[in-house]
């Protein structure tokens, strides 16, 4: 199995934990919408961290362009469906942009964390970024001109 779909699958419980903790307590503080907000931007953080796990695992299988597009061109993409959703959001009453916020920005840094910490225990290890086309032929060129 592709590392990134490892890490997808790795991140779900903690994700689903996230999801009950900071229900739970913005709907403690600030009541029912807020609960729901902040529900919401767990499943946003999730979402985001999946569709980058899978586009990526997707680009991989192309090449190092591809990659590259995906991870930059991706976190644009990403980011302002983040910034959408809030927007569009916004025009329900129940809706709370602070809950939302206060959820969102803890929830990515804990999965940055999380996901550096599954890097650097072995997940990443088996991450296979395809050879640029130019070194590999080189570098067959070469082998082949040591085998003479």
């Amino acid at each position: 199995m592709r590392p990134e779909i490892q890490m997808i699958r790795k991140a779900a419980l903690p994700a689903l934990a996230a999801f009950v903790f900071a229900s739970a307590l913005a709907g403690v503080v600030a009541g029912p919408g807020a609960a729901v907000s902040a529900g919401i931007a767990i499943v946003v953080v999730y979402a985001n961290f999946a569709a980058h796990g899978w586009s990526l695992a997707w680009a991989s299988e192309i090449s190092l362009g591809a990659v590259g597009a995906v991870a930059l061109g991706g976190l644009v993409l990403r980011m302002g469906v983040i910034i959408g959703l809030l927007v569009a959001l916004k025009a329900f009453a129940w809706f709370s942009p602070p809950s939302f916020a206060l959820a969102v920005v803890p929830a990515t840094l804990l999965l940055l964390a999380f996901e550096a910490r599954l890097a650097i225990g072995g997940v990443g290890a088996g991450l296979q970024i395809p050879a640029d086309p130019a070194a590999a032929r080189a570098g067959a060129a070469l082998a082949s001109q040591e085998a003479r």
